[in-house]
C-alpha cells in the first residue's frame, strides 16, 4: 500500500530550488515584486535585461554628421578642410562625395537618388575642367566650370546662416512660456478693452442704420421752354454764330440745362435755329435761320 508523505519543508528542499541558487540567475529575479518594470515581453513585465539579448549590428546606426541634402554635404566638405570655395579642388571634393554616396546607397537608395545627381554634376565639371577652355572674345576669359556651382553654394550658405540665426531667436513654446496668472477681483469688475477696430465697426454700424432712415426732399421747379425758347433766340441776335456750349448755363442746375436743349430742338424743328458743323468732331456752331428786322 503506498505511504503518503507530507511535502517537504524549505529547508529540506535541493539547492537548486532554494536560496543557493546561482549569484546569474539571482541578479535576474527581482527583489521587489511592485518595482517598476524595465519593459514587456509579451504583455510580461520584465525587471532585468536578458543575458542572451540579441542585437542585430545594424540595427542601431549613428550618423555624426546629419546632412540636408547634396548641397549641405559640399559645403561641409569644403569648410571642413578649408578649401577656397572659389577655388575648388574639384577631385579631392568629388572622391570625399563619392565615398559618402557609396554609404548612403548602400542602405537608403531613395536618399541617395539626389546625392546621385550632384556626383553626376561634380564629375561633369571635372571633366569640362580637363577639356581645354573655349575659345571666346579677346578681351574676356574662358568662363570656369565651377562658376553655376559656386554661386549655389554660396546662396545656399547665407541662407543657412540666416536660418541659424533665426533658430537663435527665442521662440515661444520652445524657450519661453507666457506666464498667466488669474486673479479674482469681484469688488472692482473689470470692463473689456475697446481698441480702434471696434469703434469704427460701430461707427460703420450708425452710419449704416442711418441710412436706412434717411430721407430726401424733392422740389418741383417749373419752367418753360417757350421762355428758354425766346432767351435762346436774344443770346443770337446780332451775331453771326455761336457755339454749341455758349448757349448752356451750367451754374444753374440740371434742369434748367435739360429745358435749354429742348428749347434748342424745337427752334430747329421750327426752321428758327441752324446747327452746322464743320467736319466730324469738330466745334457745333448755332445761327439765326433767318435776318432780323
Amino acid at each position: 500500500m503506498p505511504q503518503i508523505s507530507s511535502p517537504p519543508s524549505p529547508q529540506e528542499l535541493p539547492p537548486a530550488a532554494g536560496q543557493d541558487l546561482p549569484a546569474a540567475l539571482t541578479l535576474d529575479m527581482p527583489t521587489v515584486i511592485d518595482q517598476v518594470a524595465l519593459a514587456r515581453l509579451y504583455g510580461e513585465p520584465l525587471f532585468a535585461m536578458p543575458h542572451d539579448l540579441y542585437i542585430p549590428p545594424d540595427a542601431l546606426k549613428v550618423f555624426l554628421e546629419a546632412f540636408e541634402g547634396p548641397l549641405d554635404l559640399l559645403l561641409y566638405l569644403i569648410r571642413k578642410q578649408n578649401f577656397n570655395i572659389l577655388d575648388i579642388p574639384m577631385a579631392a571634393v568629388t572622391r570625399q562625395y563619392l565615398t559618402y554616396v557609396d554609404e548612403i546607397r548602400a542602405t537608403n537608395l531613395e536618399l541617395a537618388a539626389e546625392y546621385l545627381l550632384m556626383a553626376a554634376m561634380l564629375i561633369e565639371i571635372k571633366s569640362r575642367m580637363l577639356l581645354p577652355p573655349r575659345k571666346t572674345a579677346e578681351s574676356q576669359e574662358p568662363e570656369d566650370p565651377r562658376a553655376e556651382l559656386v554661386r549655389r553654394l554660396l546662396e545656399y550658405e547665407q541662407i543657412k546662416l540666416a536660418a541659424h540665426k533665426l533658430n537663435e531667436v527665442p521662440q515661444f513654446g520652445r524657450d519661453f512660456l507666457r506666464a498667466q496668472v488669474y486673479v479674482e477681483q469681484s469688488l472692482a469688475p473689470r470692463f473689456p478693452d475697446v481698441n480702434v477696430v471696434d469703434l469704427q465697426d460701430a461707427w460703420r454700424d450708425i452710419v449704416k442704420r442711418a441710412r436706412l432712415v434717411q430721407h430726401h426732399v424733392i422740389s418741383r421747379e417749373e419752367l418753360s421752354v417757350r421762355e428758354h425758347m425766346s432767351l435762346v433766340l436774344r443770346k443770337l441776335q446780332g451775331r453771326k454764330f455761336l457755339e454749341f456750349e455758349e448757349l448752356f448755363d451750367a451754374t444753374r442746375g440740371m434742369p434748367v440745362l435739360v429745358v435749354t436743349f429742348i428749347a434748342l430742338l424745337e427752334l430747329a424743328k421750327e426752321c428758327l435755329l441752324e446747327i452746322t458743323q464743320a467736319e466730324s468732331y469738330a466745334p457745333i456752331y448755332v445761327r439765326l435761320a433767318y435776318t432780323p428786322t
